[in-house]
């Protein structure tokens, strides 16, 4: 099978993780035993840029058993478990390209190999195999059908190339779900950054300053869980509306050059560029700890770090020490996502629904891709709802349905007080 892969040794310890991540994802199980009967995806060829994680592995188990062809590389250099794509390989049959700590050039190889495959569907986080498929692989847009994006990021890109007319295939925007971003952007993201920030560094978080710039559903939940290991909250943000929300959440709202003079740790969590940049790199506090959890690593412009700073150093792994007039900035993960590159990502009972999605998204192009104009879409919503029943149905949870007096009452307009 053609693949690229760091070491096919480490299958053993891949299959146990995937295994270990399928028990924590129940509904993604009951669909891929739907689909093992139903076979919704027979024939079609998928090319999938994502996270090669275990939870991605359990997504990808799923498309096969419903009758797709996969092929699977990164979506990051730094978040592939090379444990994870071995025995992706060897214990389930699906060529993977990816291998941890890539170069740019291995990176983008990896992509076109992926796309080798002459894709119908699409799955991407971050867009890239769509950006690549438009720029370079035109030739392969005659057998699309359709696409996916994941993330918030992916789906900003997307929304501009079909505002300008050059997206040349539907996507369902799996980022908008509500069973995605109510849950893996807010309680995921919230959690794995901690995690990966405190695997870096082991800080402590209770007492310091910590500026979360940003304050979209990811920053919500990353601001939600440090506030709730003791640390003081600064969030930076550039829309009036998420700003006020944040001060009346009890956090303390400034301009990001005034934050970083008094900020421990700072985590961008925007989607943007140079959201700290040389301005604020002057005016940091000594030992400043920053941190990126956007899924592309140009939030910290590190090229500036660079040029600023008199020394740099790795001091521990994944955690490189700049000087800057005497000043110590720490820098995690090369400004790459914290929470993948440092740490394991979001826990499987989160991703149980984000992968939800991807696969009722994939069935749903198959079934009428076809139909669809050349735009960003959101999955069905009562696809939506589903998702939300087999969760709360895995969970053992029961909850109220309206009555048929209820449903007239919500449809009535003429019913005054």
């Amino acid at each position: 099978m053609e693949c690229d892969i760091k070491d096919k040794g480490l299958m053993g310890l891949g299959k146990n993780r995937i295994l270990w991540a399928d028990s924590y994802m129940p509904v993604l199980k009951q669909i891929r035993d739907e689909f093992k009967q139903t076979r919704p995806l027979k024939d079609i060829r998928i090319a999938a840029c994502l996270h090669v994680t275990t939870e991605t592995a359990n997504l990808m188990r799923t498309l096969k058993e419903g009758g797709a062809e996969v092929r699977l590389c990164a979506s990051n250099p730094l978040s592939t478990q090379d444990d994870v794509a071995a025995s992706l390989v060897y214990d389930y049959g699906i060529p993977v390209f990816a291998i941890t700590g890539e170069d740019n050039t291995t990176y983008y190889q990896h992509i076109n190999q992926v796309l080798d495959i002459k894709p119908h569907i699409t799955m991407d986080d971050g867009a890239d195999l769509i950006s690549t498929l438009h720029s370079k692989r035109q030739e392969l847009l005659k057998d699309m059908i359709g696409g996916t994006e994941e993330t918030t990021t992916g789906v900003v890109r997307l929304r501009s190339m079909a505002a300008n007319g050059v997206l040349a295939y539907p996507v369902i925007a799996v980022n908008d779900s509500e069973t995605k971003y109510l849950f893996d952007n807010r309680y995921g993201t919230g959690q794995s950054t901690i995690d990966g920030i405190l695997r870096a560094t082991n800080t402590l978080i209770a007492g310091k300053n910590l500026c979360v710039c940003g304050y979209g559903w990811c920053g919500r939940g990353f601001a939600a869980k440090a506030k709730g290991m003791g640390a003081n909250i600064i969030v930076t943000e550039v829309n009036p509306v998420k700003a006020l929300e944040a001060q009346m959440e009890g956090f303390r709202v400034m301009h990001s050059t005034e934050a970083v003079k008094i900020a421990d740790i700072v985590v961008t969590l925007t989607g943007d560029i140079n959201v700290m940049d040389e301005q604020h790199f002057k005016l940091m506090k000594d030992g400043i700890i920053l941190a990126n959890s956007g899924h592309f690593d140009v939030e910290i412009n590190k090229k500036a770090l660079e040029k600023l700073a008199t020394s740099q150093s790795e001091v521990r792994p994944l955690v490189e020490e700049y000087i800057i007039e005497g000043k110590r900035i720490y820098l995690l993960a090369g400004g790459r996502l914290v929470n993948l590159s440092c740490a394991d990502g979001h826990p499987p009972e989160v991703m149980d629904m984000s992968f939800a999605n991807q696969s009722f998204a994939s069935a749903y192009i198959v079934s009428d891709g076809k139909k669809l104009d050349k735009k960003v879409y959101q999955i069905p919503k009562e696809i939506d709802l589903r998702i939300a029943y087999m969760k709360l149905k895995a969970m053992e949870i029961e909850i109220d349905k309206l009555t048929e007096e209820q449903e007239k009452y919500l449809k009535a307009w003429d019913m005054g007080t």
